[in-house]
């Protein structure tokens, strides 16, 4: 056995826990972080845990060994390694916990793991179950006035929206950092003054209109109204990251890392859910789906990851904000640890790692147990809901209500548990 493997196996007992760090709870103790913010890091794709946060032996696509791709490296935390590739990340992984044992059922499918993974649920044919930004924004709102409470900086779509909830709770998205929201900025040729004209309109007709009893119209007024008011230049300055010093800039990468620098300044105003998609320009053509031969950049993905989010749990704690923000990192499936036909890898969902930082958490390293090439948990599965409970009671929130979809009572997290260690 080597001597990574032994310290990993016996530090378990003091990293990976029990069953008892998935306590059950009661109303009178719940589990309650003191976070404030979340900025939600989605790899669209499939990232693979034992190339990244959960490393194991070596193995070779060209002879079909199964294994991790890269060498693993220490950190800073004993028994806890990481992909050579995560070398920023490394030295900053007493403030991360990589939850290297969550599951699901769904496999082959990258849009029903995409809702599972941002809705805590399998797709329904009657009901549109809210996403976890949408859930956030429902029970907490805005922390400070003029900002939304929730901001997707990606494509949009239906997995990431407000579901039953309503279009209140929804999300304001941009898809480039140097244009702001779409739909908020003026075109050019819409004068301030035809647009206040536009606005007395839209005022006019608001008022003339009876009174409507139907709440998806009123949610509709709201968004509106908010729309309106974000597209004043208080709200839009956020936008301008040139703002920023060169330097810190620089510190975060390219377009990847300004989305997070993006998030940071969101976070400063207010915002409390931002997601920052890592699904444009992808630096090895095929994203985190490493199927054949797109594994073989999967480095560059890795390591604009790591410069991103290293930068931004660094600036985040320069600025006291660290312990208020809490970090998370999904995808939709892992991948396993055989190679493929053309060396790259398939989709795994029965045990797969997703990743926590800052939020005020008691952060381990690692938590949960996989087997010696990362295929099967063994120790401390984390469901789902459990994972999204352990985000909302980061929060405060208790992940034991109900929402509702007109009358029918809805758990929060479909009763998930949160991790209790972490707290």
């Amino acid at each position: 056995m080597k001597r990574r493997n032994f310290i990993a196996g016996t530090a378990a007992a003091s990293l990976i826990y029990s069953p008892a760090s998935h306590a059950n709870v009661t109303a009178g103790n719940l589990l309650k972080g003191k976070a404030e913010h979340v900025i939600s890091i989605w790899l669209g794709g499939g990232m693979g845990q034992i190339d990244t946060f959960d490393p194991k032996r070596k193995g070779d696509p060209t002879k079909k060994v199964a294994g991790s791709y890269y060498e693993s490296i220490s950190t800073a935390v004993d028994g806890v390694e990481v992909c050579e590739h995560l070398h920023r990340v490394a030295p900053l992984m007493d403030r991360v916990t990589a939850v290297r044992s969550v599951h699901h059922e769904v496999i082959d499918e990258h849009a029903a793991a995409t809702n599972r993974m941002h809705t805590g649920r399998p797709v329904s044919g009657t009901v549109v179950y809210p996403s976890i930004g949408s859930i956030v924004a429902h029970e907490l709102g805005a922390k400070a006035d003029g900002v939304p409470p929730y901001v997707l900086i990606g494509y949009p779509n239906l997995t990431r929206g407000p579901g039953f909830l309503g279009a209140k709770h929804g999300y304001v998205y941009l898809t480039d950092t140097s244009q702001g929201p779409a739909g908020l900025s003026r075109p050019d040729g819409i004068s301030p003054l035809r647009q206040s004209r536009r606005d007395a309109f839209l005022n006019q007709l608001q008022a003339n209109q009876p009174k409507s009893d139907d709440s998806r119209l009123r949610d509709y007024d709201e968004v509106i109204a908010q729309r309106i008011k974000l597209s004043g230049p208080e709200f839009t300055r956020n936008f301008e990251l040139d703002r920023e010093p060169s330097e810190l800039r620089k510190s975060y990468g390219g377009e990847f890392g300004q989305r997070c620098l993006l998030a940071r300044r969101l976070v400063e105003q207010g915002v409390r859910f931002i997601e920052v998609s890592h699904n444009l320009n992808f630096l090895n053509g095929t994203g985190w789906d490493v199927h054949n031969g797109g594994i073989v950049q999967q480095h560059a993905l890795i390591q604009e990851l790591d410069q991103a989010m290293s930068a931004l749990i660094v600036d985040l704690e320069a600025k006291q904000m660290l312990d208020k923000t809490l970090i998370v990192i999904t995808s939709e499936f892992g991948r396993p640890p055989e190679f493929d036909g053309g060396g790259g890898r398939g989709h795994q969902g029965s045990a797969f790692t997703c990743v926590l930082a800052g939020g005020g958490l008691r952060h381990c390293g690692a938590y949960g147990q996989s087997d010696e090439l990362s295929k099967k948990i063994i120790q401390n599965p984390v469901s789902v809901p459990d994972f999204f409970a352990t985000i909302l009671a980061s929060l405060g929130i208790d992940y034991t209500k109900n929402i509702y979809d007109g009358d029918r009572p809805v758990p929060l997290t479909d009763n998930g548990k949160p991790i209790a260690h972490l707290f």
